[in-house]
């Protein structure tokens, strides 16, 4: 009989990847075999420590202890070596979770319940100060919500960075009927997966955040842009959201508040371009989604015409946090005027791949080799992608820049929704420029010339510059084709795609030899 009542098995699409389906089944088969009928499996959400997934928790009076990476054959040897009763000499033993170096040195608040609770349990949520927020949001005016949330310095986190309270402030400024709160989790940037993660580890998070958007704004219908490949996340939002309908938390009248908010998740197209704001209103409305010029801006004109808050799912996420504990604890976070924490997603040849949330100010190189652990294959580190895949290519030479909007902007470089790609030195960054071009090529919407010809013409000169055509004269086309890109292009989509290639053109030009 097993003297500790809980196995901790995550469900987050990433871990199922790895087999974590496998290892909750032959759990329950040994729980059966062994008459140990006291004991719970829970279905939590990822911690982001990828490469130990499925990592897998047992409660001990000391706290929670992690084994990983496990495999379903793992499973008879575990119990039988004492994991259930506290005994950690199992080599796959990775002792108390909270400790291990990789975790206990972060900074989690947008994503402190991450791989703790059951992500589809209200009581979990509750149980760490869940809703707090919300409550305290219901006391307030709308004005005084928005001033906490211009107060605590909160940006945009999926990429352009724009201070969340002034976006709010222009909303309910706003004149009209019936106003949306939209949530961006078109999530598309190659390296990140945060969003996910915060969907389907924590997703009454997201929705606490969006309803607490209504009440500042008077919005009383949002919805939940969802990247169609996300079926997990998808499926894990749908049961939270109707269990917070059936407890009151969503509905005709939030606790009782006398204020409304309903809440959908809507899928995407399979689009690159809907992660722009536009594109996705416009997609959300059922028409092609296409970048609409500015302004109006969204705050006036967004859905269906009317004033929208357009916010990423870490943005909404993290309102919570600051109505439930102040603005001031906050911004006691971060540098300059990047405030708060940033959760950096690592990603391409590192050793330890997964999720990193630290306070802005981190340099780059102590994510790569701090918590990257370096190379996976041990080669020298050469180049690294920030921002996603329009994000320029650093060289090692700017590895020490604090990772802040301004500090990465003052090199030319982009922080973006925190996405880092690491390339090791056999990289040939000729190949990755073109990757860019190609890129836009594909995930163009069409409607801007410099976007939607610029990079097929960039594709065929770069081209011509790897086979040795007249090289000189050739990569002085694709200079000036990026400019009249960078200068010509409607949205960022054809705006950014030249920073990479332009990056790669600078710092390393031996690869267009």
């Amino acid at each position: 009989m097993s003297e500790y009542n809980k196995i901790y098995i995550p469900r987050d699409s990433s871990s199922l990847s790895m087999g974590a389906e496998k290892v909750a089944v032959a759990f329950q088969l040994a729980l059966q075999s062994s008459n140990t009928n006291d004991t719970t499996i829970v279905r939590n959400g990822s911690r982001g420590l990828y490469w130990l997934e499925p990592m897998v928790e047992v409660d001990t009076p000391e706290g929670r202890v992690a084994y990983g990476p496990v495999k379903a054959r793992d499973v008879e040897s575990l119990v039988a070596q004492g994991m259930l009763e506290g005994k950690q000499d199992h080599p796959l033993c990775l002792g108390l979770t909270e400790e291990i170096p990789y975790l206990k040195k972060q900074q989690r608040l947008t994503f402190a319940r991450a791989g703790v609770i059951d992500p589809v349990s209200l009581d979990d949520y509750l149980a760490t100060d869940g809703y707090t927020g919300l409550k305290r949001a219901i006391e307030l005016s709308p004005q005084a919500i928005v001033d906490e949330v211009k107060e605590s310095g909160l940006r945009g986190r999926g990429g352009a960075a724009f201070p969340t309270g002034i976006k709010w402030q222009t909303v309910l400024g706003a004149q009209s009927a019936q106003k949306y709160i939209v949530c961006n989790a078109d999530e598309g940037d190659s390296g990140t997966f945060a969003d996910r993660l915060q969907m389907e580890a924590d997703p009454f998070g997201l929705i606490e955040g969006m309803t607490i958007a209504g009440l500042a704004v008077g919005a009383t219908q949002g919805y939940i842009y969802l990247r169609e490949e996300y079926p997990h996340a998808h499926e894990i939002l749908d049961e939270a959201i109707a269990i917070a309908e059936q407890n009151n938390y969503l509905g005709d009248n939030v606790l009782g508040s006398g204020n409304a908010f309903h809440l959908e998740v809507r899928l995407g197209a399979k689009a690159y371009i809907c992660g722009e704001e536009t594109a996705l209103l416009e997609s959300l409305e059922g028409k092609r989604g296409m970048v609409r010029p500015k302004p109006p801006i969204p705050a006036l004109e967004g859905l269906f015409g009317q004033p929208t808050v357009v916010n990423n799912v870490l943005s909404l996420s993290t309102v919570a946090i600051i109505l439930a504990k102040g603005a001031d604890f906050y911004k006691d976070f971060g540098m300059g005027r990047s405030l708060g924490t940033m959760p950096f997603q690592l990603a391409g040849n590192l050793k330890y791949a997964g999720l990193v949330e630290m306070a802005f100010g981190i340099t780059l190189r102590e994510l790569l080799y701090d918590f990257g652990g370096g190379s996976f294959n041990g080669k020298p580190l050469r180049s690294v992608q920030a921002g996603g895949p329009l994000g320029t290519y650093m060289p090692e030479s700017q590895w020490d820049v604090k990772m802040d909007y301004e500090e990465m902007a003052a090199l030319g470089a982009v922080l973006g929704h925190g996405g880092i790609v690491a390339f090791d030195d056999s990289v040939d960054m000729a190949e990755q420029a073109r990757f860019s071009m190609e890129f836009c090529v594909v995930e163009s919407c069409g409607k801007c010339t410099p976007c939607r010809i610029g990079s097929t013409r960039g594709v065929e000169v770069i081209d011509k510059i790897r086979a040795g055509e007249d090289r000189e004269d050739n990569i002085e086309l694709l200079e000036e084709l990026c400019e009249t890109m960078v200068d010509g292009s409607l949205c960022a989509m054809g705006g950014m795609t030249p920073f990479p290639v332009q990056s790669a053109l600078k710092y390393f030009s031996e690869d267009f030899s």
